[in-house]
């Protein structure tokens, strides 16, 4: 039956290095795709091999030689002995590496074969480039990041996203296909495009922690593996990228946010609004990240951007004893900044609850009826939500159990209907 601790230690090294290791394989075999490939073969024969035999005392250096010598035979099957070919076999003796046995000269077993550690960084950060590929679909782009940046499996990344593994699979295929199609180098992209590439790489970080924090479907209010997957994915690349802001911006927003986590959900699951968390449950270490995050986001210069702005907001909320105490003029301010830089229907939204909290429910009217004659939000419960909110605050009942009422019927997420029902149940 094998050892089970073999497979934990296959799944926590692959966890920690897997983008290490498809990044070293794709700087060597100049495929991207080739290199993802190799890296998942390396790991089934590792799920066959460590559990018998156990685990290698250099993990990482196993998996990568196991991925070189496929990277071998997949040349040979091509018949491609050419230089590629050859700076592969270089240094790999007769009766080397066969895929999932030991190295003929144990003493190669801690031959790290393709690390290079002046390159680590620069084959990571390219992986989060080639991954939020612009060329690639929004879909895309979150389930290859996931796969070969995160390290998590087809069937892990169907559960985080709610849909098929078949689907995910056809995914990541399309999107392998499209790179090598678009023949997208293996590289960090030179400065002139990076700024316009980085941005497609925040997004997709941010979108997995958005859909992590606040689950557009299922059971769940916080996906908290998703969450915490973009966290690391962050911290990542906030490590790599130093002198840019809004990647500390992006940082300190997820962490400031995570903060409230322990505070969101009641202890069967259920959510707990924001006016009746405990705040003494928020983490407070993961606020003294985040606003450390953004004091370099602040420093780093050039202005706060999209993502520096809403972890200013949500700095307001961490540092405030109450929603009484929050400081919702700033907080106005903020997306009214916000608005103006990245204007978008749930910004304004947003601005329209800041406004209500700073100015009464009579001020912020008219900011959501004007979204609501532009048909803005009309797949989405949140407009519903927020009007019905108001409108009860307002002692508009009628109007309001309309809105809420619609509300319940757009909401996909089990445990927010629960919440709207019962705002529609307390209006009588």
């Amino acid at each position: 039956m094998g050892d089970p601790t073999g497979r934990e230690a296959v799944a926590a090294v692959w966890r920690i290095e897997s983008a290490r290791i498809v990044g070293a394989l794709a700087r060597y075999t100049g495929d991207f795709a080739l290199a993802e490939d190799l890296a998942q073969e390396a790991l089934a024969e590792a799920l066959v091999t460590w559990p018998r035999d156990g685990a290698p005392r250099n993990p990482a250096g196993w998996l990568l030689t196991v991925g070189r010598r496929r990277a071998i035979d997949a040349f040979r099957r091509r018949s491609a002995l050419d230089e590629r070919y050859a700076a592969l076999a270089q240094n790999l003796g007769e009766g080397g590496l066969v895929a999932g046995s030991a190295p003929a000269d144990p003493a190669r077993e801690t031959e790290d074969v393709l690390w290079d550690p002046d390159q680590i960084d620069d084959d990571v950060l390219a992986l989060m480039f080639i991954s939020c590929h612009p060329v690639l679909s929004r879909e895309a782009r979150v389930a290859l990041t996931l796969r070969v940046v995160g390290g998590l499996t087809s069937d892990e990344i169907a559960t985080a996203l709610l849909v098929p593994t078949a689907t995910v699979q056809a995914r990541i295929t399309r999107a392998k296909k499209t790179l090598g199609a678009a023949r997208v180098p293996f590289a960090v992209p030179p400065a002139v495009e990076r700024a316009a590439r980085l941005g497609s790489v925040l997004n997709v970080v941010y979108l997995i922690f958005t859909e992590g924090s606040s689950a557009s479907s299922g059971g769940d209010l916080i996906r908290f593996d998703l969450a915490g997957e973009a966290q690391r994915l962050a911290r990542v690349l906030a490590r790599l990228v130093r002198d840019e802001p809004e990647v500390h911006g992006l940082l300190a927003l997820l962490e400031l946010t995570a903060a409230r986590f322990p505070a969101r959900t009641g202890p069967d699951g259920e959510p707990v609004l924001l006016e009746h968390q405990d705040r003494r449950r928020w983490d407070r270490t993961a606020i003294r990240r985040g606003r450390a995050a953004l004091v370099r986001a602040e420093r780093v210069g050039r202005g706060l951007g999209a993502y520096g702005l809403q972890a200013a907001i949500a700095e307001c909320h961490a540092v405030a004893a109450s929603v009484d105490a929050t400081d919702w003029e700033r907080v106005v301010l903020l997306y009214e900044a916000l608005g103006r830089l990245a204007p978008s229907p749930v910004v304004d939204l947003n601005r329209a609850v800041a406004v209500s909290m700073a100015q009464g429910p009579l001020a912020a009217l008219p900011i959501v009826d004007e979204l609501l004659a532009a048909q803005a939000l009309s797949k989405s419960h949140l407009l519903p939500s927020v009007r019905g909110e108001l409108l009860t605050r307002l002692e508009r009942t009628g109007e309001a159990r309309t809105e809420l009422e619609l509300a319940v019927r757009l909401c996909g997420n089990e445990r927010e209907r629960a919440v709207l029902e019962r705002k529609l149940a307390e209006l009588g």
